[in-house]
């Protein structure tokens, strides 16, 4: 199953104009949520500025302080990654450039796993939506109105059926979502 998962503020955006997401900031709790969420993982699908922005988890050994965050990142360099880029001609860690189309990669990852993977980044989350690969959306949402910014959903010609399948609150504050993607027929 190919998972779409973000923070994401009330109005629907994952990033402000100027690309910034500090109003996602988990709370412990959430923090253990999410770490549980990333170890049951078989992969990640991830554009190059998600994949920089999370290189930290791998290079950065101050973010190992508490024990949760010291598990977060070993779990997140143990998972093979699969990174889209116009622009890097290498990658760090468990890491590869991805070598074929979105649906080809997507294809391969979900196929060489028993386990869920993840695709993250907005432009190549949308490039799944658009090709209706993406399974299961999770959003976490904030309470905060930011106005405009980078979008979770892009836009579509059509409508997208989904079931709400869970939801959960984090201490009053950020609500997580689940919904699947309904396929009939």
């Amino acid at each position: 199953m190919l998972i779409y998962s973000m923070g994401v503020s009330a109005d629907g955006f994952i990033a402000d104009d100027e690309g910034g997401f500090d109003f996602t900031a988990p709370s412990d709790e959430q923090f253990r949520f999410q770490l549980g969420q990333v170890g049951r993982l078989g992969g990640y699908l991830l554009g190059r500025k998600l994949y920089e922005t999370m290189l930290v988890w791998e290079t950065d050994d101050s973010l190992r302080v508490p024990a949760s965050g010291a598990a977060f990142a070993d779990s997140w360099a143990a998972l093979p990654k699969v990174v889209f880029s116009r622009t890097l001609s290498e990658v760090q860690g468990n890491a590869r450039l991805a070598a074929a189309s979105v649906a080809e990669e997507i294809a391969a990852a979900v196929g060489a796993s028993d386990r869920d993977v993840s695709i993250g980044g907005a432009d190549l989350a949308a490039e799944a939506i658009a090709l209706d690969l993406v399974d299961e959306y999770r959003l976490f949402r904030y309470p905060i109105v930011i106005g405009g910014g980078t979008r979770y959903w892009p836009p579509l010609g059509h409508r997208l059926p989904l079931s709400l399948v869970g939801t959960r609150t984090f201490g009053g504050r950020v609500v997580y979502e689940e919904y699947r993607r309904l396929r009939y027929g």
